[in-house]
């Protein structure tokens, strides 16, 4: 860990105003603020988020304009509340969205495609919402970017730091998986292990973003942030042909992922690039050791109660998920649902789409197959409904868990050894 912060220069300008962003709206009371570095309502303490005018990107955006763009998530600038020149763009996005036949075979499902959204810079869907967050901290002459984190967070940040020239501090629980922790600090960044969870990781991180001139991305920069996943239900569609899914199977750890598909395949249909999104199913994913957000769908309440992770998804460990409320919100309006992986079952779903598609997911995406197969199994999704389950993180991040299954026939060079090591193995199978 560096015991300081190194000092950059940042040069980059600041960007003029948007002409698509109107404010920053209160997602609760209405009430507006200027587009600024805060995140919370100053009347009633309900969570803020970008509101643009959409007339206005209507007058620009089209389908025509969308595919001239590069073939990143910054295609869809219009949506996203960064000006295109100001963007941070290190490649990420316009991710693979593969058709999983094998694994839809396995499950009963005949049109199941898997978003693999771990193929970015650092390797999960982490680098769409930095890459806006970072580019909006430059343009309010942040000089030191920083994060909260249950892992692909502290490794992204770290990367978009380095990238832009600032100083980097990432904070996370002291237990988390080894190789995110590498991740992250290769970058340079300074590494903060937080003896608690990530709930509490992240009240420590909200009293020093009151304290101090940092851009916490997810914390004082979280309106723009968030944004960032919205591409994940631009380029779901566009890659569909224009069209919405009729299911989509999301992790869910805050929920903001989750409430940002809606409403990006809502703002498509709205702008007539899709013919609707009303037909599409929302179903949240969680680990069965931190489900609070299931637990209020199968009581059929919006309360989320916060809950005492204890899960071996650690990116998925969030007992107080900031958008939960809205998270129930989305399954009632899309007719979804949420779903539990049992903890034993996580690995079982890693190992499962590894060895149906040759795609290796760290813990977050075996919830996503587990609860997937549960869905099936139960009807929730229908054989022929056109499905998408996101993938958001590799397996490289959490080797550990997958340790116990991995077990190498051992030989000597001999032909003859070799031959009776596996017939040994036969025997034992």
């Amino acid at each position: 860990m560096r015991a300081g912060v190194r000092l950059r220069a940042n040069t980059r300008r600041r960007a003029p105003a948007l002409s698509n962003v109107k404010s920053l709206q209160c997602r609760e009371c209405g009430s507006e603020y200027p587009v600024e570095p805060q995140y919370v309502c100053d009347f009633c303490f309900g969570p803020l988020e970008v509101s643009y005018d959409y007339d206005a990107v209507a007058r620009v955006i089209s389908r025509e304009r969308i595919t001239r763009g590069p073939l990143t998530m910054w295609r869809y600038h219009d949506l996203l509340p960064v000006d295109a020149e100001m963007a941070l763009d290190m490649n990420t996005g316009f991710t693979p969205l593969t058709r999983a036949r094998n694994l839809g075979r396995m499950l009963g499902l005949n049109n199941l495609y898997i978003k693999h959204v771990s193929e970015n810079p650092t390797f999960s869907f982490k680098d769409r919402v930095v890459s806006v967050a970072s580019a909006k901290a430059l343009e309010f002459e942040f000089d030191t970017l920083a994060c909260a984190s249950t892992g692909n967070l502290a490794g992204s940040v770290s990367a978009h730091g380095a990238k832009a020239g600032m100083n980097t501090m990432v904070f996370f629980p002291s237990d988390l998986e080894r190789g995110k922790i590498l991740g992250a600090g290769i970058y340079g960044a300074t590494l903060v292990a937080v003896d608690g969870t990530y709930d509490q990781v992240n009240r420590l991180c909200s009293e020093l973003a009151d304290n101090h001139r940092w851009a916490f991305v997810n914390i004082n920069m979280r309106p723009f942030y968030s944004e960032g996943s919205k591409t994940l239900a631009y380029e779901v569609a566009e890659q569909l042909g224009w069209r919405a899914p009729d299911a989509c199977v999301v992790p869910g750890a805050s929920g903001s992922l989750f409430t940002k598909i809606w409403k990006g395949l809502n703002e498509l249909a709205d702008l007539g690039l899709i013919d609707s999104a009303a037909h599409t199913k929302m179903h949240i994913a969680q680990a069965e050791g931190c489900s609070p957000i299931v637990t209020a769908y199968d009581e059929d309440t919006p309360h989320v109660r916060p809950v005492t992770p204890d899960t071996i998804a650690k990116s998925l460990a969030i007992g107080n998920p900031a958008d939960g409320y809205y998270s129930i919100k989305t399954i009632e309006s899309s007719g979804g649902s949420a779903v539990a992986a049992p903890e034993e079952e996580v690995v079982e779903g890693i190992q499962l789409l590894a060895e149906t598609e040759g795609i290796f997911t760290e813990t977050a995406g075996g919830v996503v197959i587990s609860g997937l197969r549960k869905l099936a199994k139960s009807g929730k999704i229908r054989p022929d409904d056109l499905t998408v389950a996101y993938i958001t993180g590799n397996g490289l991040k959490t080797q550990e868990v997958v340790e116990p299954i991995i077990d190498p026939v051992f030989t000597t060079p001999a032909y003859e050894d070799f031959m009776t090591s596996m017939a040994a193995r036969e025997e034992t199978v």
